[in-house]
């Protein structure tokens, strides 16, 4: 996903590029051809001046439009931590190639996939109060209906919610919401940039969000501690082991993965607050 949010943005920054150069040419053969036009009192030329001129103005529009679409996704966030962040960053890295890889890759190899994904859909179904609440907060009633409704009939026919029927014969989507969105919808903003020690990028609006969550997951209350963390390191496990190598392709094409994974964060972040 936060590739995919990059590749959209270097896509739009190019195509903005273009069409503020096609512009600025549009102008200057307009403003050449009308001189003549005028001088010479033609109604002909005069008219067709004026169609002319209308539609570079509707385009100029669209232009408009494209700019500033872009400089809503081009947000940024003050970073006022970077060279804590890069050491961070360059930790979490670390953490990944040696701890965290070979841990999913092994347990990919070892569970089976329909295995994996019904302990995916496990803990997903146990974080429903997380996803309801904020739903609610948000003044989504319908949202926070579906998420009710998801949770009853996966947690029955679900079985537990290891299956997600709710999704696969009913159709009821889920809702990504969290309460790092919420705040937003309510006006908070970003704060500045954070990379936390393997929990990785986040702004200080996000952390927030993450830590009253967490009193909303069920895990939390298991006791004693070692058996939260131990259940907690499972889920991370389990979720990791789809996407072994998303990693390694983003920093394959960035050119500076620091940067590129702040943007893309940021952008991701946007992107669900606006849904």
């Amino acid at each position: 996903m936060r590739l995919q949010a990059l590749s959209i943005v270097v896509v739009a920054v190019i195509t903005a590029g273009c069409a503020v150069s096609e512009k600025s040419m549009l102008h200057r053969k307009v403003s050449a051809a009308r001189r003549p036009f005028r001088d010479c009192g033609d109604t002909r030329y005069s008219i067709l001046d004026e169609n002319q001129e209308s539609r570079i103005e509707n385009r100029d529009e669209d232009f408009d439009f494209l700019e500033d679409e872009l400089d809503e996704q081009m947000i940024e966030v003050a970073d006022p931590l970077e060279p804590l962040n890069r050491i961070m960053y360059n930790v979490n890295d670390i953490l990944y190639f040696w701890v965290f890889k070979p841990c999913a890759q092994t347990y990919k190899a070892v569970v089976p996939e329909p295995a994996r994904t019904g302990v995916s859909n496990f803990f997903y179904n146990l974080t429903t109060p997380v996803r309801y609440v904020n739903c609610l907060l948000q003044g989504k009633g319908d949202s926070a209906d579906t998420e009710l409704r998801r949770f009853l009939v996966n947690s029955t026919a679900g079985v537990l919610g290891f299956g997600d029927p709710a999704r696969d014969q009913y159709g009821l989507e889920p809702a990504e919401e969290d309460l790092g969105q919420t705040l937003a919808v309510h006006g908070i903003d970003n704060g500045f940039y954070i990379v936390w020690p393997l929990l990785g990028p986040s702004t200080v609006r996000d952390s927030l969000g993450m830590a009253g969550d967490a009193f909303l997951n069920p895990v939390r209350y298991v006791e004693p501690w070692e058996t939260s963390a131990g259940i907690s390191a499972v889920k991370v496990t389990n979720e990791g082991s789809f996407h072994i190598g998303e990693y390694e392709d983003f920093k394959s094409v960035a050119l500076e993965p620091y940067v590129a994974m702040r943007e893309a964060y940021i952008q991701y972040r946007n992107r669900q607050i606006q849904e």
